[in-house]
C-alpha cells in the first residue's frame, strides 16, 4: 500500500514480526548466526501471510448483493494469496528450518485459496471457478497436507481439517462428482470418530449431522442410471450445447437475456447441505453452463481485459438465499432490480411452504389469497401450520404476489413451487412489461407424497425432465444405453413444444419475449412438457395435481396439444411404462 495508514501499517508490522522473528529464530540456534538474506526471506513470508490474513477475514464484511463494490477487493486478496503461495514454494526449504514451517498451515493457504476460488464462484456464478477450487481441494488431499494434524494435541486444528473437508463435499456436490465425495464422506466419518474420541468435545452432534445431512443429498435422486457394470452414471443438468432447442427459421421471439436470478429455498424438512436445499441446488444447476477449463479463459479471475470477449455468454447472476426473512429477501431483490441492465430478465425462483389466507376476504386484491413463507427467526409450530396473532391481518413473514409488483416495472420470469403456488395465479400486469409465473401443482397424488423430503416432483421435471419421468412412471433404475436413446427421444420433444408455442397464434406474448433466452426457453419446455406429462397420467387426476402459470397456456395449443401427447405416449413405450398414461385424453376433458 502507499497510502499514509498503509505505510505506518507496515512500519508497525516490521516491528512486530523482528518481535516474533527473535523468537522463532533464537529456537533454531543463535540469532546472530543466521544469514540476512534467510532472515529477510522469514521477515517477508510472515509479512505476506499477515497480509492475506488480514484480506481473507475482510471478505466477510463486503456487501452481499451488489455486483460491483467487491471485485478490486476480491483482486487484491487473490494478487497477494498468489505471491504468499508462489514464495512458500520457493522459499521452502528456509522456512522449514527457520520458521518450522508446518505441512498444516501450507494446507491452509491452499484451502483459503480454494475458499476464495469457491466464493468467487459465488459472486460471479461462472462455473469454471469451481473447477479451479477443487484444484486446491484435490492438492490438499492428494498431498496429504493435513496428515500430521492428528498427531498435535490441538482439537482447533482438527476442526479447521473436517471444515476443510466439509467445503471440498460442497464443491464436488456442485461439480456432480459423486464418486469423490462417497470417498470424502468416508474420510471425513473416520475423522470425526477419531476426533469425538481423543478430545471428548461437544460438537460431535454437530458433525454427525452433517454426515446425515450430506448422504441425504447423495441419495435425493429417485431414478439410478447405471452402467453395464451396475456403477452409477453421474448425469449433469447443466445447460450443454445440444440443450436448449435452437430458434428455427420463421421463429418470432423477443432478444431479452437472463441476466439475473433470485434462487429462494424455504422449505420444512427437506434435504440441505450447506445452505443449499435440494430445490434450490437442483434449480442452481438449471441456470448454468457446463463449467469451461478457467486455465485456457484466463489467468485470474477480474483479471481479464474488458476487450476481450468471452467465445460465449456467461451465465446468468445469482443469488442463493436459504431461508431468508422477508427483509433479506427484498434487499437482495431490490439490489438485483437496480443493477438489472438494459433488455434483460430478473428470475425469481421460489421453493417454500405456502402460506393460506385467513378467514374470509370481500376483496381478492393481491394481499388476499396469502403467499410463500418468509424466515420470521422463530420456530414454526407443527411444520406447515402458520399461526397469527389477529385473523383480520395479513401474515407478514410471507411474500405475497403484492410485494413482487413493484418489480413488475422490468421484464420479470417467476417459478413457484409451493403448495400454494395458485395464490400467483391472481398477477396483475400494471406496467406492460414481459410477466410470466410457472406455479407448481399444489398438491401431489398419494402415491407420490412420501418424496418432497427429497425434493419437489415440480422442479425435478424443470432441471432433470426424464429422471422426474421415470418417476413418475414407477421406475427407480435405468440402463445407460436406454437412458440416452430417451434423452435424444426428449430433445426431439422439446424441439416440437418450441414449434407449438412460436406458432400458436393465441399464445401471450409475454411467452415468445422469454423465449429467446436459452435457459428460458429450456424452461418453457420443460414446464410444458411437465405438465402435458401430468395431464396423461392415469393417477392425476385433481385439477390441484396440474402446474398452472400466469399468463394461462392456450391448452390445446400446447399441454394438451395431440401432438405432443403423442410424442408422450411414444416415450412411455420406448420404456414399456404406457399403461401408466390414459391412451385417449383427448375424450377426458
Amino acid at each position: 500500500s502507499t497510502s499514509a495508514e498503509g505505510k505506518f501499517g507496515e512500519d508497525f508490522f516490521v516491528q512486530v514480526t523482528d518481535l516474533a522473528l527473535k523468537e522463532i529464530m533464537s529456537s533454531g540456534g543463535a540469532e546472530d548466526d543466521i544469514p540476512q538474506a534467510e532472515r529477510k526471506t522469514v521477515t517477508d513470508f510472515c509479512y505476506l501471510l499477515d497480509k492475506s490474513k488480514q484480506l481473507f477475514n475482510g471478505l466477510r464484511d463486503l456487501p452481499q448483493y451488489g455486483q460491483k463494490q467487491w471485485q478490486s477487493y476480491f483482486g487484491r486478496t487473490f494478487d497477494v494469496y498468489t505471491k504468499l503461495w508462489k514464495f512458500q514454494q520457493q522459499h521452502r526449504q528456509v522456512l522449514d528450518n527457520r520458521y518450522g514451517l508446518k505441512r498444516w498451515q501450507i494446507g491452509e493457504i491452499a484451502s483459503k485459496i480454494g475458499q476464495l476460488y469457491y466464493h468467487y464462484y459465488l459472486r460471479t456464478s461462472e462455473t469454471s471457478y469451481l473447477n479451479e477450487a477443487f484444484s486446491f481441494y484435490s492438492a490438499i488431499r492428494q498431498r496429504s497436507y493435513y496428515s500430521q494434524v492428528n498427531k498435535e494435541d490441538r482439537p482447533e486444528l482438527v476442526v479447521k481439517k473436517l471444515r476443510y473437508y466439509a467445503r471440498f463435499i460442497v464443491v464436488c456436490l456442485l461439480l456432480n462428482k459423486m464418486d469423490v465425495v462417497k470417498d470424502l464422506v468416508k474420510e471425513l466419518s473416520d475423522e470425526i470418530e477419531d476426533y469425538t474420541h481423543r478430545f471428548n468435545t461437544e460438537d460431535q452432534v454437530e458433525w454427525n449431522l452433517v454426515l446425515q445431512e450430506v448422504a441425504a443429498f447423495i441419495e435425493a435422486d429417485p431414478v439410478m442410471v447405471l452402467n453395464d457394470d451396475n456403477t452409477i452414471v453421474i448425469t449433469s443438468n447443466r445447460l450443454s450445447e445440444t440443450g436448449a432447442p435452437l430458434l428455427e427459421q420463421g421463429m418470432i421471439v423477443g432478444q431479452l437475456a437472463l441476466a439475473d436470478a433470485l434462487i429462494i429455498g424455504n422449505c420444512n424438512n427437506q434435504v440441505k447441505f450447506s445452505e443449499l436445499t435440494i430445490d434450490m441446488f437442483r434449480m442452481l444447476q438449471a441456470l448454468e453452463r457446463e463449467p469451461m477449463n478457467l486455465a485456457s479463459q484466463m489467468n485470474k479471475p477480474g483479471m481479464q481485459e474488458s476487450t476481450e470477449k468471452p467465445a460465449r455468454r456467461e451465465n446468468p447472476h445469482k443469488y442463493l438465499l436459504y431461508k431468508p426473512t422477508f427483509s433479506q429477501l427484498y434487499t437482495f431483490l431490490a439490489a438485483s432490480f437496480k443493477e438489472l441492465p438494459a433488455n434483460s430478465v430478473l428470475l425469481i425462483y421460489l421453493s417454500a411452504t405456502g402460506v393460506f389466507p385467513s378467514g374470509r376476504s370481500d376483496s381478492e386484491g393481491p394481499y388476499d389469497f396469502g403467499g410463500v413463507l418468509t424466515n420470521s427467526n422463530r420456530d414454526i409450530i407443527n411444520g406447515d401450520a402458520i399461526h397469527k396473532r389477529n385473523q383480520s391481518y395479513k401474515e407478514m413473514h410471507c411474500l405475497h404476489p403484492g410485494d413482487l409488483y413493484p418489480f413488475t416495472r422490468k421484464p420479470l420470469f417467476i417459478i413457484v413451487d409451493s403448495s400454494n403456488s395458485v395464490a400467483y395465479k391472481n398477477f396483475t400486469n400494471l406496467f406492460g412489461q414481459p410477466l410470466v409465473c410457472l406455479l407448481s401443482p399444489t398438491a401431489y397424488p398419494k402415491a407420490l407424497q412420501d418424496q418432497s423430503q427429497r425434493g419437489s416432483l415440480f422442479t425435478l421435471f424443470l432441471n432433470n425432465p426424464l429422471m422426474a419421468f421415470l418417476f413418475v412412471s414407477g421406475l427407480s433404475s435405468m440402463r445407460r444405453g436406454l437412458w440416452e436413446k430417451c434423452q435424444d427421444y426428449l430433445r426431439k420433444i422439446n424441439r416440437d413444444i418450441a414449434q407449438l408455442l412460436t406458432h400458436s397464434r393465441s399464445i401471450d406474448q409475454s411467452f415468445l419475449q422469454f423465449f429467446g433466452d436459452e435457459f428460458l426457453r429450456l424452461l418453457l419446455t420443460r414446464f410444458i412438457f411437465c405438465s402435458a406429462t401430468m395431464r396423461m397420467h392415469k393417477i392425476f387426476r385433481e385439477t390441484r395435481n396440474y402446474p398452472e402459470s400466469y399468463p394461462q397456456l392456450p391448452r390445446d395449443e400446447t399441454v394438451e396439444n395431440p401432438h405432443l401427447q403423442k410424442h408422450i405416449l411414444e416415450l412411455a413405450s420406448i420404456l414399456d411404462v404406457r399403461n401408466v398414461f390414459l391412451e385417449n385424453t383427448l375424450d377426458d376433458y
